[in-house]
């Protein structure tokens, strides 16, 4: 991790198991501390260096009871080549305007969020946000974090993703879009928009958060080759099982990562 000259003490807590949301039977637990005061954005940069993610003006990183499933990816930004359905999806959105803003939120985005919880994560905690909940995971942050809009010709909002802008890259925290215009492929048009971005600002990562390999929620990560991980050794290539070889250090199998 890098060093950070802290000027108080730092103090990590161990959140209570909850039900994993991601993987039935499983017991989720969190290592977390807050993100506050001169050294917020310094040690933000170095704790999502060694795998960590921001919610609110909290830092997080799973510490389940017998399970390493969530593995924090980032996509090399330099080394992405998008494939043809990519650069289709690109082009199907090709008239979308897209505004950057800064962090705040909006009676417009909630109703967007809201509908889209009520499509896609209906019965989850999310579903349950109220305007001010929502305006908390907006505002509530320590860091450089701004929104991007996505709007149609009529100027109807149809997709927003919160990003926190580090050193190194872009770091998607929540993306949602419009749930009647799945066919735009929406959320993955903003992941490629993150990555130009990122080329654009010469930044060599776009930070993904966790993928796990047995989760159909996070199966979408893996399209974006190509992803480092991080395991107990550091940032390694994570190779998916039938893909090429590649030069470099020996890439981490799912199934490794997941040991």
């Amino acid at each position: 991790m890098d060093h950070i000259p802290l000027k108080r003490p730092h103090f990590f807590f161990t959140t209570a198991p909850l039900p994993c949301p991601y993987l039935q039977g499983r017991l989720e637990r969190k290592i977390v501390t807050e993100l506050s005061g001169p050294d917020a954005e310094a040690l933000h940069e170095a704790l999502s260096r060694a795998g960590f993610r921001r919610s609110h003006s909290i830092a997080y990183t799973p510490a389940c009871p017998g399970c390493n499933a969530c593995v924090p990816v980032r996509i090399l930004v330099d080394d992405f080549q998008p494939r043809r359905t990519m650069r289709r999806i690109v082009k199907m959105n090709a008239g979308l305007q897209i505004r950057q803003s800064p962090a705040r939120a909006t009676a417009e985005q909630y109703r967007l969020f809201s509908r889209y919880q009520e499509s896609r994560h209906a019965g989850g905690d999310m579903a349950l946000m109220g305007f001010y909940d929502y305006r908390s995971m907006v505002e509530d942050s320590p860091i450089d974090t701004f929104l991007v809009e996505f709007r149609g010709a009529d100027n109807q909002l149809k997709a927003v993703v919160l990003t926190d802008h580090m050193s190194d890259g872009l770091s998607a925290v929540y993306s949602f879009y419009d749930p009647e215009s799945q066919a735009a492929s929406l959320g993955s048009y903003m992941i490629l928009w993150l990555i130009e971005e990122s080329h654009r600002l010469g930044l060599p990562y776009v930070y993904l958060g966790y993928w796990i390999a047995d989760s159909s929620k996070m199966s979408y990560k893996a399209r974006f080759m190509p992803l480092e991980a991080f395991v107990p050794g550091g940032w390694r290539l994570l190779k998916l099982d039938g893909e090429a070889d590649h030069d470099g250090p020996p890439p981490i199998h799912p199934s490794h990562a997941l040991r």
